[in-house]
């Protein structure tokens, strides 16, 4: 009877040192995954980043242009004026 437990608790400790294993596979891929995801996540964030950056480039070359356009309407409307 001794021998069946022995037997017994020797079955369940090789369970649990495959499952143990097999945690610490699953474990490895996951750090993987993270890796991977933290990685993509660097790079949109990146993107996002230079975007904005573009972004604002423009909204500053299009106020610069329509201030220019403002001007040469004022220089416009004075010439009609003293003309008129």
């Amino acid at each position: 009877m001794a021998l069946e437990k022995m037997e017994a608790l020797e079955a369940r400790v090789r369970g649990l040192v495959e499952m143990v294993q097999e945690l610490k596979r699953t474990n490895a891929a996951l750090q993987g995954e993270l890796r991977t995801a933290r990685e993509r996540l660097s790079k949109q964030q990146e993107l996002s980043h230079r975007w904005g950056e573009e972004r604002s480039d423009i909204r500053s070359r299009i106020e610069k242009v329509l201030g220019e356009l403002d001007f040469l309407e004022s220089i416009e409307e004075s010439k009609e004026v003293a003309l008129g």
